[in-house]
């Protein structure tokens, strides 16, 4: 096997499937397991992270889809929040979360932790950081651009995570498709640049979009390719009129200063000349500032980098217990706690608490409510025995659910 062989440098379904996307280590811990006859040693390993990026107070999980599809077949046991939850790190007693679970014998599941924690640690920054963009802003349009900046093989999870993280639309054709939605997304600066070339006039850009672009798809002309956002745009709104729904600013560090007055300027243009129904879309290097200086005025963002390479959750596996003589041991590595726990949630404020496995469930500490178990059991001896729900109900739950949570 040479890098030559492959067109493109990614693992197979089946490289995937078959463990050979692991860490050596995890090779030799099995061969050694072989070896000795302890193949069939049954532990409990917890899954959760200890700490969340940029000092987030929450995240949201997401990969369990593809976890499970990882999983099935195999002689275990898994349970986990459900896709889509939002999480801490801690519970309101300062004990770790575990997330999701892994029960069965370690040598099923040991070349699968590489995979498992890549699954679940990139696409859960990726949902977390569309999130909070969303909760910033509000009922303006959150789109999902980022897909050029990361490899191709890997937009769909992108894409995945951004919308059930709360991502309006998506621009990536084959993402979109698979998730059933459709693709949605503006104009690039490469076709107005070629109508100005032969034509002299970029308007025939905007007017060469309307006239071949079905009409459902809303009229957003790019309006920063060659001169000044405010006078490209009132040109846009001249050119297509009532069709046009918005304009787009590809450039929130813009050239010539504060983009919050560019586009206070523009609107005001639009609005005296007549186009007070048109929006303005801004995109380029948005990020939660962007949002936070620019949401009173615009439509809209396109989002790229600040969602596409979010920073990972960092989740860890570690086995809390193992059976002896058909008894469980709690036992951990030192910084874990040792044995079997359940995790409880209030789902009215989304309180946490972890207690051992044999304890009754507790009573919310601020609503006095029953807590009900947070881990819902995925598989069961490798058989998948639960259904993870449609992207668009995970995304309906998680924007309920970032109401009630302060970034």
């Amino acid at each position: 096997m040479k890098l030559d062989d492959r067109k493109f440098l990614t693992a197979t379904e089946k490289e995937i499937l078959e463990g050979q996307v692991t860490d050596v280590y995890f090779q030799h811990t099995l061969q050694i397991l072989k070896a000795k006859g302890l193949e069939n040693v049954i532990v409990h390993a917890e899954i959760s992270a200890n700490s969340l990026p940029d000092g987030y107070r929450w995240a949201v999980l997401c990969g369990l889809r593809e976890v499970v599809n990882l999983l099935e077949g195999r002689k275990l046991t898994f349970r986990a929040y459900p896709e889509g939850s939002i999480f801490k790190t801690h519970d309101e007693n300062g004990h770790l979360i575990p997330i999701a679970v892994v029960e069965g014998p370690y040598s099923e599941f040991c070349i699968l932790e590489t995979p498992l924690l890549g699954l679940m640690c990139q696409a859960s920054g990726v949902a977390t950081k569309a999130a909070r963009i969303k909760k910033l802003a509000g009922d303006k349009i959150v789109a999902s651009f980022g897909i050029r900046r990361m490899h191709p093989a890997i937009a769909p999870m992108i894409s995945y995570a951004a919308f059930i993280g709360g991502c309006d639309f998506e621009s990536c054709v084959l993402s979109a498709n698979l998730l059933g939605e459709t693709p949605r997304g503006t104009m690039p600066h490469s076709l107005l640049i070629i109508f100005k070339a032969l034509t002299g006039k970029e308007e025939n850009g905007w007017k060469a979009f309307d006239e071949v672009i079905d009409p459902s798809v809303k009229r957003i002309c790019l309006c920063d390719t060659f001169e000044d956002e405010r006078f490209s745009a009132l040109k846009a709104a001249k050119t297509l009129g009532k069709k046009l729904f918005a304009v787009r600013f590809d450039t929130p560090k813009s050239r010539r200063g504060s983009m919050r007055e560019i586009i206070k300027e523009t609107l005001w243009e639009l609005k005296v000349a007549g186009y007070d129904h048109v929006g303005i879309f801004v995109s380029g290097g948005v990020n939660e500032e962007t949002v936070k200086e620019l949401r009173d005025l615009v439509i809209g963002f396109g989002v790229g980098t600040s969602i596409s390479n979010a920073p990972t959750i960092d989740f860890a596996m570690d086995i809390t217990a193992v059976k002896v003589n058909g008894k469980w041991i709690p036992i951990s590595k030192r910084g874990k706690l040792p044995g079997i726990k359940k995790v409880y949630r209030c789902n009215e404020c989304l309180a946490d608490i972890v207690v051992p496995a044999d304890e009754k469930p507790p009573k919310c500490p601020y609503c006095n409510m029953e807590m009900t178990e947070a881990h819902v059991t995925y598989i069961e001896n490798g058989k998948k025995i639960a259904e993870i729900p449609s992207p668009q109900e995970i995304r309906r739950k998680v924007l309920e659910n970032i109401r009630k949570v302060p970034l």
